[in-house]
């Protein structure tokens, strides 16, 4: 019989005695989320709640999306023509 193929009688000394434990389900953290003002960042804000019902393997999409849509909302800001106040452009 090869090694792959080792039956309960082969097993390592103590291997039995092991616990087997299963991961815990998904719960929610119950983190407040409070309003910015800003709809796009507090949709944003909003989605990190799907991650509440995820296994922890999957909390790093959820995280990755809202890091992508807050850098791109922060993005947007450097992107807009400066304010002009009443002497001109502020700066």
């Amino acid at each position: 019989m090869s090694d792959s193929m080792a039956g309960p009688a082969e097993r390592e000394p103590g291997a039995a005695d092991i616990p087997v434990y299963e991961p815990a389900a998904p719960r929610p953290l119950g983190v407040e989320r409070v309003p910015t003002g800003d709809a796009g960042v507090d949709e944003r804000l909003a989605r990190l709640a799907d991650a509440d019902h995820l296994p922890a393997d999957g909390h790093a999409e959820v995280y990755e999306d809202v890091h992508r849509g807050l850098r791109d909302a922060l993005t947007a800001l450097d992107a807009r023509p400066a304010s002009q106040g009443p002497h001109g452009p502020l700066g």
